[in-house]
């Protein structure tokens, strides 16, 4: 769990800002959206095809 202490003088923004910060790096968006519905595994399958043929993609145009 990310938790954000504000100090005496700071404003709520800047607390605001480090806390969204503070959650990008621990990952929770990816993760939340992922968890966001029920996937099939059919949809699984298939997102992870698409993901494994982007990766090849990228891989053969650095080359």
């Amino acid at each position: 769990m990310t938790q954000v202490f504000v100090g005496e003088n700071e404003g709520i923004e800047s607390a605001l800002r480090r806390f969204k910060r503070e959650v990008s790096k621990a990952g929770i968006f990816p993760d939340m959206r992922k968890h966001r519905h029920f996937e099939t595994p059919l949809e699984k399958h298939k997102r992870k095809e698409v993901a494994r043929h982007k990766q090849r993609k990228r891989s053969f145009r650095r080359d």
